[in-house]
């Protein structure tokens, strides 16, 4: 760095480490005195790295792509730029998909998927999660006990998400312990041994749905990308794998934390829950906002300056690594009265909780149905749910996601509706075949049909 540049950096610096255990319990001190003092400021942590807090810092950076990049140049081929994760993971072979890349590649990736998670492409899909969610419930409903994130938040999102690339249902499992730990688990930790076997058996599976994809075509997102053309080019199955796996953690864990982190909450202001449960023809949508403001489940994303630049009176070199907090915009009491408050009726919720710009998270429609879908239904079904404080566990850092790996709770126990998980998702697999729902919407436009002959035939 010029000795300009390390001139500005000493005007405004402050000791940034969003991967330790302080910043998730001090989050919301450390995000006043940042967005108090040095809304842009420079950090000597993991090499150095600017780290910016402020709403408006954030959303000028952010829509500023013409000076920054994505580019995760794994071969050495460009620029040497190193994606978005500050740090870069050691051994990380391939770009966490066009998440790590810049245009024109990450705009054709987007124009091959968004037909797939379009709004009206995904409302197609609100009878099969409504399904999921009502078999996850029946089989812990007549216990009275429950792990939210276990036995509901962990399965259906991940359900969902292999029903749209096309992978078949019953493999779930196969990816999602793997996706949740490999985000939960320290890399010092003795269980990482465990978590990388469980990766690798992740990967060989998701490699045998593309080649088998590519040989015998079946709708969803894989087979979409199996055919695209990227740039004038085939791309190579490693940049493929990349994209699939940024669909799987995108759909994920995300939708998994926010799910229960609300419910927690929830748990804990029961008059609340009840006015949110009363009034949701009119609350249900300006919660959800709130709650992905206040959670941020994905925190922030990593940049690097493309080009010598001046951006929100703030001077950047090339070269220099860049961390946007979407968790700490979110609490800029600039924009949102009173940050540290969930307020279920906050209108104007500007929030960037999907990111900003081009790079804005292209899931965020399927996101927003699943939560109000699974949040719902437990408030219909376990409506006194009490959530146990030292049986919850969440993530020992938010460095990634801002996660929970348990959250046990009891309540009045009822009864089932209809079948369980196992025999849902063999029904639900049969559904996604007979009526290609995972073609795009350019293809079939009608919602799932969810038929008692479906449930005699083939269960």
């Amino acid at each position: 760095m010029s000795t300009d540049a390390d001139a500005k950096c000493k005007k405004n610096t402050y000791h940034f480490d969003r991967h330790t255990p302080e910043y998730r319990e001090r989050f919301e001190d450390i995000t006043t005195e940042m967005l108090g003092k040095c809304p842009v400021a420079w950090s000597d942590t993991y090499g150095g790295h600017w780290v910016a807090a402020g709403h408006h810092e954030v959303f000028e950076l952010a829509r500023s792509a013409e000076y920054l990049s994505n580019d995760h140049d794994v071969n050495n081929e460009r620029r040497g730029y190193q994606g978005i994760t500050i740090p870069t993971p050691e051994g990380t072979g391939f770009q966490g998909g066009f998440l790590e890349m810049d245009p024109p590649e990450q705009r054709h990736y987007r124009q091959a998927l968004n037909p797939y998670l379009s709004p009206a492409a995904v409302s197609r899909w609100l009878p099969v999660v409504d399904e999921l969610v009502r078999a996850c419930l029946n089989e812990k409903i007549e216990t009275g006990r429950i792990d939210f994130v276990d036995d509901l938040a962990n399965v259906v999102p991940a359900v969902l998400t292999l029903a749209m690339l096309g992978v078949p249902l019953k493999n779930w499992s196969i990816y999602c312990e793997a996706v949740h730990a490999s985000v939960y688990t320290p890399h010092d930790s003795p269980e990482m041994a465990r978590v990388r076997k469980d990766q690798m058996k992740m990967y060989q599976d998701m490699f045998g749905q593309l080649a088998e994809i590519r040989a015998n075509p079946r709708p969803g997102m894989i087979n979409a990308l199996a055919r695209a053309e990227i740039n004038g080019k085939t791309p190579p199955d490693m940049e493929l794998l990349g994209v699939i796996a940024l669909v799987i953690g995108g759909g994920f864990d995300t939708t998994t934390a926010l799910t229960a982190h609300t419910l927690e909450w929830l748990s804990a202001h029961p008059d609340q829950r009840e006015r949110l449960s009363r009034d949701r023809d009119r609350l249900l949508d300006s919660a959800t906002e709130e709650f992905l403001r206040f959670y941020t489940p994905a925190p922030g994303d990593g940049r690097t300056i493309s080009a010598d630049c001046e951006i929100a009176g703030t001077s950047f070199k090339e070269g220099e690594r860049l961390w946007l907090s979407w968790a700490m915009s979110n609490r800029d009491p600039a924009i949102f009265p009173n940050p540290n408050e969930i307020d279920l009726a906050r209108t104007g919720n500007r929030h960037h909780s999907f990111g900003l710009g081009i790079h804005r998270c292209i899931g965020s429609n399927a996101a927003r149905m699943v939560f109000k879908r699974m949040v719902t239904a437990v408030l219909d079904r376990m409506p006194d749910f009490v959530c146990d404080p030292a049986g919850a566990v969440h993530y020992e850092t938010i460095g990634v996601i801002q996660g929970m790996r348990h959250l046990p709770a009891t309540f009045t126990p009822g009864a089932r509706i209809g079948d369980g998980l196992d025999l849902a998702i063999a029904r639900m697999q049969v559904i996604c075949d007979e009526q290609r729902l995972a073609e795009p919407v350019t293809v079939r436009k009608d919602s799932a049909t969810i038929t008692h002959e479906a449930t005699i035939t083939h269960e």
